[in-house]
């Protein structure tokens, strides 16, 4: 008896380690991987710049300094089809393997991080909302646009001129300075912080309130205005609350991080 519990526990941590092996292998896992960029750490001015400063709300006037340790962002949102083989379900009202990932709950999204990171072996996370605006402007390389990569927003955004009232395929327009798409338009993004007023501070790697009743939320979505579209325009929701305009983007931390 003792010889066959041993060979079945072999062979049960063998089939263990090939699906392991089968999952990083993947070419939608290895196609992630491959589109992490590295956003070198920088020092920007958090908040609207003169030229967004005209339709800025008063959440994002406190302009003040923000330094940011170095990290990877994803340069697409979260694709339907990663979704569907980290969850095995799809929950968009847009249908299209290659459409961003909508009508998730913040709660939703560290579900699917969880269990992409048990697949990967990797730590991905929703972006801080000091990063996901950092990569937003350009990082280090910022021309200091008024959208993520164009002050003409038809370059850059799917939004409600434009969209035919629909999201659109990830990477369908130009990309930003860092060559990251759809940080203007098409779905909202899911950041990491809950919502609070901005420091006057210089800080280093905010990461929000430690408490708060909604979730930030950037970038603009198909069918709202440009001006939501603008790298410093903020939004909240609960994390509780889905609709068709919210998805996401991955962003990891670099090895000498914790």
């Amino acid at each position: 008896m003792k010889k066959i519990y041993t060979i079945t526990t072999l062979l049960a941590l063998w089939l263990n380690a090939m699906a392991q092996d089968v999952n990083l292998r993947s070419p939608l896992l290895q196609e992630l991987d491959d589109n992490m960029v590295l956003v070198d750490g920088g020092t920007f001015t958090m908040g609207a710049s003169q030229n967004q400063l005209k339709e800025a709300e008063s959440d994002e006037k406190t302009c003040h300094q923000v330094t940011v340790d170095a990290f990877y962002i994803c340069k697409y949102e979260v694709t339907q089809d990663l979704w569907t083989y980290v969850m095995g379900k799809n929950p968009s009202h847009f249908r299209g393997a290659r459409l961003p990932v909508e009508d998730i709950t913040w709660n939703d999204c560290q579900k699917f991080i969880a269990k992409l990171n048990e697949l990967t072996g990797e730590t991905y996370r929703l972006p801080s909302e000091a990063e996901w605006e950092f990569a937003a402007r350009g990082g280090n390389l910022s021309k200091g646009y008024k959208y993520a990569g164009s002050n003409t927003i038809n370059d850059v955004a799917w939004y409600n001129a434009n969209s035919g009232n629909s999201t659109h395929t990830v990477g369908g327009k130009m990309p930003n300075e860092l060559g990251i798409y759809d940080m203007s338009g098409n779905v909202y993004e899911w950041c990491q912080d809950w919502k609070a007023p901005y420091s006057n501070q210089h800080e280093v790697n905010p990461q929000g309130a430690e408490e708060g009743s909604c979730r930030v939320n950037r970038g603009g979505r198909w069918g709202g205005s440009a001006r939501a579209c603008r790298t410093s325009d903020r939004s909240m929701s609960s994390p509780h609350y889905h609709f068709y305009h919210l998805g996401m983007r991955l962003a990891r931390s670099t090895k000498n991080q914790k």
